[in-house]
């Protein structure tokens, strides 16, 4: 329905849903995450009980169906390369 369009999700952990429901949708949605990785990486639970930010199951759950992309954007060269 929507894989004409792409859409860069410049959430944190409160708006990741709406992220995942257009990329549900068919857009081509790409997490533009902070070089620490976005918040949500933070949030538990945990596979297998340890904590760790590629180990979020709720990042991986809202996540799903997404590209991610780091970047720093109070650098000029990350900034540029968004725009």
């Amino acid at each position: 329905m929507l894989s004409p369009y792409r859409v860069l999700d410049l959430t944190d952990q409160d708006g990741i849903l709406c992220g995942q429901i257009l990329a549900a949708l068919g857009a081509d949605v790409i997490q533009v995450e902070p070089p620490e990785g976005s918040s949500a990486r933070h949030v538990g639970p945990w596979r297998n009980g340890n904590p760790g930010p590629e180990r979020s199951l709720f990042f991986a759950a809202y996540a799903r169906n997404k590209r991610s992309l780091a970047l720093d954007l109070d650098d000029g060269a990350d900034l540029a390369h968004l725009r």
